[in-house]
């Protein structure tokens, strides 16, 4: 029985490790192999070594673009984990206690599907969708309001200091529908219990979150603020969309994904494009790793 289990198992993996080898280890080694070179797309490339990388640190448009990464690195994760971690300790335990259960607020299930609801749409739809929002006159949504009331019209889009946070606007209300079902899958497995025994020892709301809920909890969110933050380096689909003149205005919401289209299919400089695309790699590796590092903490049984 042992000595067929490694067999098994073998022929088990070789298909999709096969398939992700060519699919996704392949790409990743050809993009670092091309940062080393001054290929331009077409023809013969030509090995350069480190100058792709030594342009990289005098490169403004580079750093800006690694400089709006920082913004949406500290503020995605912040606002959407505190958002989703309010409606799903609301949908999950705020209603208090009925038959021995905790139950959400009245409604509850309702609003799980009205929160989820921007995952099903693609990351373009969404974007329009914003384009309509945002827009600058009378026929955007915000906008529309504020005329009717007789307050002047918000340029999100348009005026430099607020493109960003605009964008990062987006970003959270994509994102908390699905970081509210994933914090409800973790509350769910708390035992009632725990809650029944602190509401005895008279616990309110607000220390059931803090000191039962949240600790509890901890991995669940440690995972999201992992995954936001890999999000962060990915909002290329909604810049690219979005942003006036991709990643305008003056590159107000430039990132390094657009940067890397830009170089690659407009300059026509694939090599450079290659370089950008590691530094991006291992920017998002550095985050990743650090994350689990600094939010590690020893896990609670019960």
């Amino acid at each position: 029985m042992r000595q067929g289990k490694y067999p098994f198992v073998i022929g088990f993996l070789f298909l999709p490790v096969t398939l992700y080898s060519i699919f996704v280890i392949a790409p990743y080694a050809q993009a670092f192999q091309l940062a080393f070179t001054n290929w331009r797309g077409i023809g013969a490339p030509e090995f350069i070594g480190f100058e792709n990388f030594q342009r990289l640190f005098n490169d403004t448009a580079f750093w800006k673009a690694v400089q709006h990464h920082g913004i949406i690195l500290l503020a995605l994760p912040l606002i959407t984990i505190v958002i989703a971690l309010f409606f799903a300790f609301m949908l999950n335990v705020g209603g208090g206690s009925k038959g021995g259960q905790r139950v959400g607020v009245r409604g509850s299930a309702f609003y799980r599907v009205v929160f989820f609801f921007p995952q099903v749409l693609a990351v373009a739809i969404i974007a329009v969708l914003f384009q309509m929002v945002y827009r600058p006159d009378e026929s955007g949504l915000i906008n529309g309001v504020l005329t009717k009331i007789g307050l002047d019209p918000i340029y999100f889009m348009i005026n430099p200091s607020l493109a960003l946070w605009s964008i990062i606007g987006v970003l959270v209300w994509q994102g908390v529908g699905f970081y509210v079902v994933l914090f409800s899958a973790g509350m769910a497995s708390i035992p009632t219990e725990i809650y029944e025994a602190a509401e005895i020892d008279g616990a309110t709301r607000v220390t059931l979150f803090f000191r039962v809920t949240l600790p509890l909890l901890w991995d669940t969110l440690q995972v999201a603020w992992v995954y936001l933050g890999i999000a962060a380096f990915d909002c290329f689909a909604i810049v690219a969309v979005l942003s006036i003149d991709s990643g305008g205005p003056d590159g107000a919401t430039t990132v390094l994904a657009m940067e890397i289209y830009r170089n690659a299919f407009t300059y026509g400089r694939a090599g450079y494009a290659s370089a950008m695309g590691v530094a991006l790699f291992f920017l998002t590796i550095t985050f990743a790793a650090l994350t689990l590092r600094v939010s590690k903490r020893e896990s609670i049984e019960y």
